[in-house]
């Protein structure tokens, strides 16, 4: 259903970003990649076109999220460039490990900005357009850490928290206007996303630190997240079964899942 299509898709240089432009590439949409590094948007672009992909259904559209005059120029430049958006696809993030004592307040605020504020910014920017097509779809990536507050993540949380607030409050706001609001909800997926979130003096957790070996592969993610979106799923769970238990407790006895995870605060940050 996504043929000819034009989808927008932010924090399009790695992970899941990267899986979904290339998997709607795939599907013969038009996708906009959007992040702030373009070396690495030029090789998401180049592996889309090596996979079958038309190199002139491709923009490559450098945006930092925060940058909020930017934003609307962004816009602009897409709209010139396909006339119309149908899917805007709210992906660029950023987190943050450690313990709440450590965290600099300008870190909390870092991490609200790039996972709420960008979000919200863009979404306005695009909202006109979609309202004047009379159709469209805005996606928000939130997280199970966006249902769930788990230790060394006071800073990540409340900002995943937040957007599905968002989203979910929107959702009836634009519904008339023939515009979808779905959110994603992902557990632990095998990206470079714990590498690249900030310790808490804002410094990354790097490389070396934030290997993932454990979750979902990120084309199985990817799969599951475009499968549903075509479904027109309004919250979308990519998560593993004991992750989806997680969220099942949260949902019926909440006070049994803050005693386990007080449990296992304690023995990974407090024993020995």
């Amino acid at each position: 259903m996504f043929a000819d299509q034009v989808v927008w898709i932010t924090g399009a240089s790695s992970g899941i970003g990267e899986g979904m432009c290339k998997a709607f590439a795939s599907l013969g949409a038009a996708v906009v990649l959007s992040a702030r590094n373009v070396d690495e948007l030029q090789r998401v672009k180049s592996e889309c076109v090596a996979g079958g992909a038309d190199e002139d259904r491709l923009m490559v559209q450098p945006l930092d999220i925060v940058d909020f005059p930017a934003v609307q120029e962004a816009v602009e430049a897409v709209v010139d460039r396909f006339s119309r958006i149908d899917v805007l696809m709210n992906n660029a993030g950023l987190g943050a490990r450690d313990l709440c004592l450590n965290i600099d307040l300008e870190v909390y605020r870092r991490v609200m900005d790039v996972n709420l504020f960008g979000t919200i910014a863009l979404t306005k920017a695009v909202l006109p357009v979609m309202m004047e097509q009379r159709s469209g779809r805005i996606v928000g990536v939130s997280s199970m850490a966006g249902k769930i507050g788990v230790p060394l993540r006071t800073a990540y949380c409340p900002a995943k928290h937040a957007v599905l607030g968002f989203f979910d409050a929107l959702r009836g706001e634009v519904a008339h206007y023939g515009i979808k609001v779905s959110t994603i909800v992902p557990g632990v997926v095998k990206t470079n996303t714990v590498a690249n979130a900030l310790t808490g003096n804002g410094e990354p957790i790097g490389a070396e630190k934030g290997v993932m070996e454990e979750g979902l592969e990120v084309s199985e993610a990817v799969d599951n997240i475009v499968s549903q979106l075509a479904d027109s799923v309004d919250e979308i769970e990519v998560a593993s079964d004991q992750e989806r238990q997680m969220m099942q407790m949260k949902r019926e006895n909440p006070v049994a899942l803050f005693r386990a995870l007080e449990q296992m605060a304690e023995k990974e940050l407090y024993s020995g």
